[in-house]
């Protein structure tokens, strides 16, 4: 699924409903709140904080879906095309940083 089919998807979904998407800064919100779950999961893994006993493990990959979910929802309010964003950002890094890390060989 490209970026694009994700932004038609979540589109779809919420379009049916009458409040549409959330404000600009309710969403930056949203996105602070899933950036934090995601954080707290990998300290949880990787860094000193443990979990408490009765906390249930986390799943990553589902903390990473809440925020693609929540950047579609922005980028699909503000009329950004995130297939071709991304793409000029690839393209910039791409030959920005070409020469910057040492290369397999």
């Amino acid at each position: 699924m490209t970026l694009r089919d994700s932004q038609s998807r979540v589109d779809a979904w919420i379009s049916k409903y009458e409040e549409g998407y959330f404000h600009p800064l309710t969403n930056l919100a949203r996105l602070t709140e899933e950036v934090g779950e995601l954080a707290r999961e990998i300290n949880h893994r990787y860094g000193e904080k443990t979990k408490k006993q009765e906390e249930p493990d986390g799943d990553l990959g589902m903390e990473m879906a809440d925020i693609i979910f929540v950047l579609v929802c922005i980028a699909n309010r503000e009329g950004i095309d995130l297939q071709e964003a991304f793409d000029r950002m690839m393209a910039k890094v791409e030959h920005r940083d070409d020469a910057r890390w040492t290369k397999k060989r």
